[in-house]
């Protein structure tokens, strides 16, 4: 038997681990069965491989683990480093209403891209039709967090009002300690039923790109908005917060793709039910046409899979149409 030291113990005690669970934070919209929809259907299990080493803590490892109908199966065990090593992360608020669009991020709105330049900050209150917007000060500088202790006053769902009219900006460094521990199933389990994406990070957790950064869900722009506050993500669709860290919010082509033979979009992750997420248009810049409400479809090569939405409409997926994993947040 192994006693912990007491330098152990206090190790341990710096660490602070939750497991979230898809069965607990996500919400069933339909009961689910384990049984395939189709029973001759091709389903593809997940390939470790495709994943970049530079962006894992760690090599994949396979645990059983049970997912979220209940089911214990195979996973494998996914622990990120939570810094892309495929694109630099930023920059997301510019400094003053004179910088381009190189100094600055991007903002959705409406399914639309727009980039957060200077000229777009001072334009808000005509953006929005709302003349309490002000985020640039009278030399024509711009108002953005700029230490951890302001991002995270600013970033919360009830923004601090001396935050208001600010440009949200958390850099990574402030929350360099946290690490992403995946559990996605090695060969997916798709339900008859679907399950509802959850309410933003860290619970709900759509998926994983193969740099090892998470998929998240929308990000709460009215909660943003409302207190008259930016948060843009860089030009990879990323931003972060105390949470999770950096994580994706849309899917702009930036992060590692695995390109299709037969023209069909290009793959950047798997979602947390361990089929893959592929792009949203295929190499004749066609969508498809016969996605579910999950953003998925069938073919013989791919077996289940989803398309990712456009990347101005602040999502990935609809849903879940398979048992999902779960995941490991840790910092210490």
């Amino acid at each position: 038997m192994h006693l912990r030291t007491k330098k152990e113990n206090l190790m341990l005690s710096k660490s602070i681990k939750i497991i979230f669970s898809c069965l607990l934070l996500t919400a069933c919209s339909q009961s689910e069965d384990i049984s395939p929809s189709n029973a001759t259907d091709v389903i593809l299990e997940v390939d470790p491989t495709l994943f970049i080493p530079a962006g894992l803590v760690g090599t994949i490892t396979k645990v059983e683990k049970t997912l979220s109908n209940g089911t214990t199966t195979m996973c494998y065990k996914i622990t990120t480093s939570k810094t892309p090593t495929d694109h630099v992360m930023g920059p997301w608020c510019p400094t003053n209403a004179t910088d381009d669009a190189s100094k600055g991020g991007l903002w959705f709105e409406k399914g639309n891209i727009y980039d957060v330049d200077g000229a777009f900050v001072k334009n808000l209150a005509t953006f929005y039709n709302d003349s309490k917007w002000n985020l640039i000060r009278s030399d024509g500088t711009i108002k953005v967090t700029n230490t951890k202790e302001a991002c995270q006053a600013a970033a919360r769902p009830d923004v601090d009002p001396q935050y208001n009219n600010y440009c949200v900006e958390c850099q990574p460094t402030y929350f360099s300690n946290i690490k992403l521990t995946y559990y996605i199933p090695v060969k997916p389990i798709k339900t008859n039923g679907t399950t509802t994406l959850g309410g933003g990070a860290p619970g709900g957790m759509v998926g994983v790109a193969f740099n090892g950064i998470n998929f998240d869900p929308p990000a709460p722009t009215q909660a943003i908005l409302g207190a008259y506050t930016l948060a843009p993500m860089d030009d990879a669709g990323g931003h972060v917060n105390g949470a999770t860290g950096y994580h994706y919010h849309a899917a702009t082509g930036k992060s590692k793709k695995v390109e299709q033979s037969d023209g069909h979009a290009a793959m950047i992750g798997y979602a947390m039910d361990g089929f893959g997420m592929y792009e949203l248009l295929d190499k004749t810049n066609k969508e498809p046409t016969d996605l579910d409400a999950c953003r998925g479809h069938y073919d013989t090569t791919r077996g289940y899979h989803y398309h990712v939405a456009k990347a101005g409409s602040n999502s990935f997926i609809g849903c879940f149409h398979g048992a999902q994993g779960s995941v490991e947040i840790t910092t210490n």
